[in-house]
């Protein structure tokens, strides 16, 4: 899947240390997707990550633009055990 990374985006991975490589596994091969209950254009990728204890990180991505847009990158806590 092709994307980009608002400046939001950059600056959480950036200051958390998540490997863009993290982002695109998640969006090539999530292993849950959600519509965001906000925002209609916007879905949530979820993906565990063995690499990080097998805690799921979650990608929000704009799909109605081209490329799709990743606005928001964090380990979703709530997620743990769920998937």
């Amino acid at each position: 899947m092709k994307f980009e990374l608002t400046k939001h985006a950059q600056k959480v991975l950036d200051e958390r240390e998540i490997p863009v490589e993290w982002v695109e596994r998640t969006l090539s091969a999530p292993e849950l997707v959600l519509p965001d209950p906000d925002v209609s254009t916007v879905e949530r990728h979820f993906r565990r990550i063995p690499e990080f204890g097998g805690r799921v990180l979650r990608v929000a991505v704009n799909t109605a633009v081209e490329p799709n847009r990743v606005v928001s990158v964090f380990f979703d806590r709530r997620m743990k055990g769920k998937l």
